[in-house]
């Protein structure tokens, strides 16, 4: 059972047959639409009818109730047999797991990926440098809003572009982001010998008064409580904002729009630039990583119900995780719609339709079941990018910003854990603090009402929240 973002593969496609023949076996997989999936999961771990192998969130409650009852396998001392399964980063392993015990394996994310990207010809046309610092970034949002940047004699522009964040509190939004520059734990931190939930630190409200200057100042689009975040490129694409903080790739997809406009290197190059991780005003640097991981691949016991059931669907599974296993989930078939070039990898017979076909059913689908990165930035398979030199650049910045800001990374010590309170609790709790900042930097409340909005959170349950996870990082510090 995986996601799908698109139209399902046909089980008689040029995909699905591929695989079946690298495979050497029969493959059958439930595409589950992505908006529909999470109550999908959660209808089928009550069911009696779960699938061999799930693409799942670690965490998400429903499914570590399920495993925590035994209904996956505990894959903690399984995977040195199989070669392709061992983690290749223990962090990232560590990270996915719950409380220590691995139920799945993780698909392999970049453990840094935040950045800043702005409008190249903007700043050119304003003489403005790149910024190194939060206090340069108002400075060019300030400008940005305030200088006419586009040049057609209106107030019509503003800097930041945030939109309406689909996730909770430190689910790596721009406020999330900017909270870990201004010094706040990236979720949990350590202070005074105990770890406290990031927002529970004078650096949280420091970074969300300082943003809500920009909002009051006009500096951010007005909308950002309620812009799609399906439409977070328009904005910057149409002229009207000129700065993003988020993952890295977003400079690509923001190439891709100017490019289909004019597919020119000298005018969609002129547009997009990218920053790595900004300094607070003291000059101190503090980056915001990712988990290393999207989701995992569990694995039921109540469809592989032996050991040697499990060996069977492990094996499997460590052929796909082969370089030529990852190639073909990740960029399709050789030399049908895709053709190595050095790392990367070139879109070939692009004005087929049936070649559209196998390359849809990539993107769409099999991809979802790849475990060593994706075509967006490598890993095993080869990174997809259009020939263009200004992707090759961007590229080649997005690895020197990352490989540069992993040393100030600053990570979640209670990433593995999972406290029984939130599994139990966390619809009730999780939109306090989300919704609370939403409202502070819109003006609906004060800084004393956020305050009293912590405290509600510590009384609804947040203080058995915080007690649990201290415990379990204190016993996860002793068995690893």
């Amino acid at each position: 059972m995986a996601k799908l973002f698109g139209t399902a593969p046909d089980p008689n496609g040029e995909m699905q047959q591929a695989v079946e023949k690298f495979l050497g076996k029969k493959l059958k997989v439930n595409w589950v639409p992505n908006a529909e999936y999470t109550d999908k999961l959660n209808v089928t771990f009550a069911s009696s009818n779960l699938p061999q192998v799930m693409v799942v969130d670690p965490h998400l409650p429903g499914f570590v109730k399920a495993a925590e009852a035994g209904a996956f396998w505990d894959l903690t001392d399984k995977l040195d047999k199989y070669p392709n399964l061992k983690p290749a980063d223990p962090r990232s392993a560590l990270n996915s797991s719950i409380n220590g015990k691995i139920y799945g394996l993780y698909r392999m994310r970049p453990s840094l990926r935040s950045a800043v990207v702005i409008r190249k010809d903007w700043l050119d046309k304003l003489g403005l440098k790149l910024p190194e610092s939060v206090d340069d970034l108002y400075d060019i949002a300030k400008a940005f809003t305030e200088k006419d940047p586009d040049g057609n004699g209106k107030k019509d522009t503003y800097g930041l572009i945030i939109p309406k964040w689909p996730g909770n509190y430190a689910s790596a939004s721009p406020y999330d982001v900017l909270e870990t520059w201004f010094g706040a734990p990236n979720e949990w931190g350590e202070r005074n010998g105990k770890l406290v939930p990031g927002f529970d630190t004078p650096e949280f409200l420091e970074a969300n008064k300082f943003l809500k200057k920009m909002v009051s100042e006009g500096l951010v689009n007005p909308d950002f409580a309620t812009l799609d975040s399906a439409k977070w490129n328009d904005p910057f694409y149409l002229g009207k904002g000129g700065i993003i903080i988020d993952v890295n790739i977003r400079s690509r997809a923001l190439l891709d729009k100017f490019r289909d406009e004019k597919d020119d290197p000298a005018f969609y190059g002129s547009k997009v630039a990218m920053v790595g991780n900004l300094k607070r005003p003291d000059g101190q640097k503090f980056s915001y990583p990712f988990t290393g991981y999207a989701d995992v691949l569990a694995i039921s016991k109540q469809s592989v119900r032996t050991e040697q059931d499990l060996d069977n669907v492990l094996k499997t599974l460590d052929k796909l995780a082969t370089k030529e296993g990852q190639v073909l989930l990740q960029n399709g078939i050789e030399g049908r719609n895709f053709k190595p070039e050095g790392e990367t990898a070139s879109l070939i017979n692009e004005t087929d339709p049936k070649v559209e076909i196998v390359q849809k059913d990539v993107d769409n689908a099999f991809i979802q079941l790849s475990t060593k990165g994706t075509n967006d930035f490598g890993g095993l398979a080869y990174v997809r990018t259009p020939s263009g030199e200004p992707y090759k650049e961007m590229l080649k910045l997005q690895k020197q910003l990352m490989d540069e800001d992993l040393k100030t990374a600053v990570f979640n010590p209670a990433l593995p854990v999972v406290s029984p309170t939130k599994v139990a609790r966390g619809a009730q709790i999780d939109t306090i603090i989300p919704d609370a900042r939403i409202k502070f930097l819109s003006g609906e409340i004060d800084e004393e009402q956020l305050k009293g909005e912590i405290k509600r959170w510590y009384d609804s349950g947040g203080t058995q929240v915080a007690t649990e996870v201290n415990d379990l990082v204190a016993k996860l510090g002793k068995t690893n």
